[in-house]
């Protein structure tokens, strides 16, 4: 579990203020009033900001595996090319 989320759970709660457009605000109320969260859109938008970070470091970490293949590809594809020679022999 990421550390966030962790700390959401653990920590003191921190008050924050955020600009929102009417038509968002309004899908958020529409939103709260139907779910399992009646009327708490604070924790929809914790719940929404937790997928938000949990998706955007996954992104990241995808990011950094591919700078790192693509700086190794030569070795990576000689590396490959091998193996499959290897057990191609009889």
């Amino acid at each position: 579990m990421p550390p966030y989320c962790i700390s959401i759970r653990l920590s003191i709660m921190k008050t924050i203020a955020i600009s929102i457009d009417e038509p968002t605000l309004g899908a958020l109320d529409r939103l709260a009033r139907k779910g399992r969260v009646r009327g708490k859109r604070s924790e929809l938008v914790r719940e929404a900001l937790v997928e938000f970070l949990a998706r955007r470091e996954g992104q990241e970490q995808e990011a950094l595996e591919r700078a790192a293949i693509a700086k190794h590809r030569s070795l990576l594809n000689r590396q490959a090319r091998a193996m499959v020679a290897e057990q191609a022999e009889p």
